[in-house]
């Protein structure tokens, strides 16, 4: 039996941070988890470069049952904090758009830097080791038997993730142990996910695969966002459409502005003035891809005509479709191609201060297993530094 004051169950983004401030206050620390290499999430993130932060990260940037429960850690643990540590470890990074920043190397590099944190604070770390039951001790504190061993603790983390990505190894874990401590669990599904199509739908767009249109997109909700969609095989992609399908619900549509930048319907009437003879076809395929115009042309959703040709009302329909294109998704590519998984823990079974569980001392919940989900672009793994670190004070 290995004895320890803080056992962390699950080696990625949260669990290391976590574990390294704990070392750092002079606790002994285990991290267990059942793969065969810490961050094995963090590795594959941002095309394998990892969108380790963002620079606008702030507490509007996550979903979350209780909006006011993120305040605190990233208030205390800020993307400059995360930013100031990986320079001191000379990580080169470069900056994208909307405030990103991604490793200029490779995303191991982020998980190295963890690794030495983990190291010089030393925390001992145990991978092959698949967690199997966790109980309560009489005399306090918790044993957790894995697959290898038994170990005992003081303060128990669970920093096991949620579903996405099956493949490297999610399980539901961290909503069992929550469960079995009668803390609440809110239902949990796929986010930051592709869309598929209905049959009909992926009919019409077939030959669209790798087109990509900047948009301005929106839910029914009334939220929106402003990046790129992509046409698969399968159906919607890009990051606008990962960003709105947290907000999706199934049987909901989503309005698309193909030209947000463009008052279409004025536009027309001033190519009318300037180039009345051109067809509308060719003028819009200037301003949008040609394959996606074909498309609309062939099911009769613009008419095939010169600019001079269009009454005044096609044009008023015509900017409209533009404007306010609909798309009601079939569904989701599920976990096995989301992000991050919306849902989990209820926060307000835990404190936002430490991360414990209101009801069981010395039990934490910290990262994706928990009811917060941030947008894409490097919000979820400043969520994971800031509650990892809030964590790692107090466990």
């Amino acid at each position: 039996m290995l004895q320890y004051d803080v056992v962390i169950i699950g080696a990625g983004a949260a669990g290391l941070m976590c574990a390294a401030q704990a070392g750092y206050r002079g606790r002994r620390v285990a991290v267990v988890d059942m793969g065969k290499k810490p961050g094995r999430k963090i590795l594959i993130s941002g095309g394998g470069r990892c969108n380790f932060t963002n620079e606008g990260a702030s507490p509007v940037n996550y979903l979350c049952g209780n909006p006011h429960f993120v305040k605190s850690c990233l208030s205390r643990y800020t993307q400059h904090d995360f930013i100031e540590l990986v320079d001191r470890h000379g990580l080169a990074y470069h900056h994208k758009t909307l405030g990103q920043l991604f490793c200029d190397n490779s995303a191991q590099d982020i998980v190295d830097i963890l690794m030495t944190e983990c190291e010089w604070a030393g925390v001992e770390l145990h991978l092959r080791n698949e967690v199997l039951n966790v109980s309560e001790l009489a005399e306090g504190g918790y044993q957790v038997a894995t697959s290898e061993s038994v170990f005992t603790c003081e303060s128990l983390v669970v920093a096991a993730g949620g579903l996405t990505m099956p493949k490297l190894g999610a399980t539901p874990i961290g909503y069992k142990i929550a469960e079995q401590f009668n803390l609440k669990v809110l239902p949990t599904m796929a986010a930051l996910v592709p869309f598929t199509l209905h049959d009909h739908d992926k009919t019409r767009f077939d030959g669209l695969s790798g087109v990509s249109i900047p948009c301005l997109v929106s839910s029914e909700c009334g939220t929106e966002f402003r990046e790129n969609i992509l046409f698969t095989h399968r159906g919607l992609s890009g990051p606008a459409i990962l960003q709105i399908s947290s907000f999706w619900r199934a049987g909901q549509a989503v309005t698309i502005n193909l030209l947000p930048d463009l008052q279409l319907d004025e536009a027309i009437h001033q190519w009318r003035k300037e180039q009345g003879s051109k067809s509308l076809k060719n003028t819009l395929s200037n301003i949008l891809p040609k394959r996606f115009i074909e498309v609309l042309l062939n099911e009769q959703a613009i008419p095939d005509k010169a600019l001079n040709q269009l009454t005044h009302t096609e044009i008023d329909e015509i900017a409209k479709y533009i404007h306010q294109w609909q798309i009601k998704p079939n569904g989701t590519e599920g976990y096995r191609t989301a992000e991050v998984t919306l849902g989990g823990v209820d926060t307000d079974e835990l404190s936002s201060k430490t991360f414990e569980s209101k009801k069981q001392k010395g039990l934490y919940f910290i990262g994706e297993v928990t009811d917060v989900t941030g947008w894409l672009g490097g919000y979820n793994f400043q969520y994971a530094w800031s509650c990892g670190w809030a964590c790692g004070q107090a466990c």
